[in-house]
């Protein structure tokens, strides 16, 4: 008898209407502020009025951001950084989510919240420095509410929904006090959904009602896999399965972006638990500066994406609607010139550790173990210095 060939995974009929043209621009269900074009739009769910000096914020922001992470990258294409995990394309999506935070509200980044962490207030001189591996992360997250970057897939969102239930049984929850109602965000990208960690954490999150907003940044590629490879239905729509809303929003969009975050964490700091943000992006440059995205996709993506560029849409509006002229941008330029500057000059003067630092922040209390390895190490270290004398 002939055994009949395995034709592979069957994905179904209705796997083309997901993740086809449609899919592509996002959906029906996409909720949008500004279009590609930089028109406005309203929403029946979201919509908010933002003020002439909000739309600047954002537009400056998102300018300045991306400055940032060209000037990582080729920093580290001159060999002063060892790796660069870019955020190109992706500003609207950061910077929309860290601009609706409130000050007691706590962040836990992934590896490429670049634009979250200059919404928090942390000195981007010191993401350079984790990137150079002179440190671990040099910000304090007690000054901030924006924990160290997360290099293990996935397990923020664990992190996250932990420490979300300690600000719950905090009293920090549903009060009603702006000032102290607190909600905590987990940032992952759409790879990152498929690790475990995050299901589980999502798991805790409904079952304890857990103040925590789950911001996935989908920009359609983990890596070298696509979208398609990874889930059958848009990601925000994993959230029914486990008990709490989802939502889609346009990731290019930084208006969208921050009404539906902050109705998100309005939500978490009422009281009402997790939520489910699928913030529908693309990302423009490589995985990280090892990465070769040419090697995986097609230049036609790469340019289709580049029309809905989150920065020229409101560069279109703003420019429109006289919000900004070319004095405001020469000012901008001249700003993004300065940091630039600063950033290359104050990378290559950061300075290296010391050996014995490897034993710093090992344990909150260090052991007589790690006290005996420090001091074997340290004698080890001057022996070189009594051999040169």
């Amino acid at each position: 008898m002939t055994p009949t060939p395995n034709p592979g995974p069957d994905f179904g009929p209705g796997l083309a209407e997901v993740f086809g043209p449609q899919q592509q621009d996002g959906g029906p269900e996409l909720v949008q502020l500004l279009t590609p074009e930089g028109e406005r739009r309203h929403h029946d769910d979201f919509d908010l009025d933002f003020s002439a000096e909000q739309l600047r914020g954002f537009y400056r922001d998102m300018v300045l951001v991306r400055r940032l992470d060209t000037e990582a990258t080729a920093l580290q294409r001159h060999g002063e950084l060892g790796i660069w995990a870019q955020l190109l394309g992706q500003e609207a999506a950061q910077i929309g989510c860290g601009r609706a935070l409130r000050p007691q509200d706590y962040v836990f980044p992934t590896y490429r919240e670049h634009g979250v962490a200059w919404c928090k207030g942390v000195d981007p001189l010191d993401l350079l420095g984790l990137f150079r591996g002179v440190d671990h992360g040099r910000w304090d997250p007690r000054e901030n509410n924006f924990h160290l970057y997360t290099i293990v897939i996935g397990a923020q969102a664990l992190h996250a929904t932990g420490y979300a239930m300690g600000v719950q049984r905090d009293g920090a929850v549903g009060t009603g006090d702006p000032e102290r109602d607190t909600a905590v965000v987990a940032h992952f990208g759409d790879g990152a959904s498929s690790q475990g960690d995050v299901n589980e954490a999502f798991i805790f999150a409904a079952s304890y009602q857990a103040p925590v907003v789950f911001f996935c940044q989908n920009n359609q590629w983990a890596i070298s896999e696509p979208i398609e490879r990874q889930s059958r239905i848009p990601l925000y729509q994993r959230a029914l399965g486990f008990g709490f809303p989802g939502v889609r929003v346009d990731g290019n969009d930084v208006l969208a972006t921050y009404a539906v975050a902050q109705a998100a964490l309005q939500r978490a700091r009422e009281g009402s638990g997790p939520t489910l943000v699928e913030a529908y992006t693309y990302r423009m440059g490589a995985h990280t500066t090892t990465d070769d995205p040419t090697r995986y996709r097609v230049d036609d993506d790469v340019e289709h994406w580049k029309l809905k560029d989150p920065i020229a849409r409101l560069e279109v509006y703003l420019r429109r609607n006289g919000l900004i002229d070319d004095d405001f941008q020469a000012t901008l330029k001249q700003e993004a010139d300065d940091l630039g500057h600063r950033l290359r000059e104050g990378c290559k003067a950061l300075p290296d550790p010391a050996p014995s630092a490897m034993f710093d922040h090992v344990y909150a209390e260090e052991t007589p173990e790690l006290r005996a390895q420090r001091e074997g190490y340290a004698a080890y270290l001057g022996s070189f210095e009594e051999a040169g004398r």
